[in-house]
């Protein structure tokens, strides 16, 4: 296994860890099965999206795994990256503790579509990653770099802020909990100033971007915003 994937592979588990840790300690139980079948459903989809950039663009998932606030080179980036992460973990800590203290009481049926909104979305970002081989975890501009325009880009500007957006919409009913629906409020705030802050950014660095703009009017939804 050469140093990029054990940095990727390893990377996942990294995350899957910290997520378990964030469910199992709020919830103080081990018995706590809508967290196990999320774990499995997020963990298979991204090591999925991992083998496949594994084989087919080794570039895309080297750009993936420089991730986080550290990696960001604008001061405004990694306030957000920061930001992001903690509203991130704060989802998963609000349902433990709901299902910890019975807070809410959520249909089956209903934590079955939370985890096909998890593997939704991240489908909708496998689409992203096969279209867009500069997909990059960070902002900025790669050598080469070019404005994607075809598949999802021709819909929206930010596709996989849209898919990441289905996942994590899922995330609370998924895991039992209906108040985790509230945490997920500040990170979609903070996406959206990331994405912003993005545009910004490739408006003055990215040629053609103003142009791309021009074309596709919606940053997230379809004849919404």
């Amino acid at each position: 296994m050469t140093p990029l994937n054990k940095k990727a592979f390893g990377g996942l588990l990294q995350l899957t860890v910290i997520l378990a840790a964030s469910l199992f300690v709020p919830a103080w139980t081990l018995s706590y099965p809508q967290a196990w079948v999320f774990l499995a459903v997020f963990f298979m989809a991204v090591l999925a999206i991992t083998i496949y950039l594994q084989k087919n663009d080794p570039k895309l998932l080297e750009r993936r795994v420089k991730a986080g606030s550290k990696a960001e080179t604008r001061r405004s980036q990694k306030i957000i990256q920061f930001l992001a992460a903690i509203a991130f973990i704060s989802i998963f800590i609000v349902s433990a503790l709901d299902h910890r203290f019975g807070w809410s009481v959520v249909p089956l049926y209903v934590v079955i579509a939370g985890d096909l909104l998890v593997a939704l979305g991240l489908l909708i970002v496998f689409f992203v990653f096969r279209e867009n081989s500069f997909a990059s975890a960070t902002i900025g501009v790669a050598t080469g770099q070019r404005v994607i325009s075809t598949g999802p880009y021709a819909i929206v500007r930010h596709p996989m802020y849209s898919g990441a957006f289905v996942m994590l919409a899922g995330v609370p009913p998924a895991l039992g909990s209906w108040w985790g629906l509230l945490a997920v409020v500040p990170i979609i705030l903070v996406i959206i100033w990331r994405l912003i802050d993005e545009e910004k950014f490739l408006q003055l660095n990215l040629p053609g971007y103003q142009e791309y703009l021009d074309n596709v009017k919606y940053r997230l939804v379809p004849f919404v915003w």
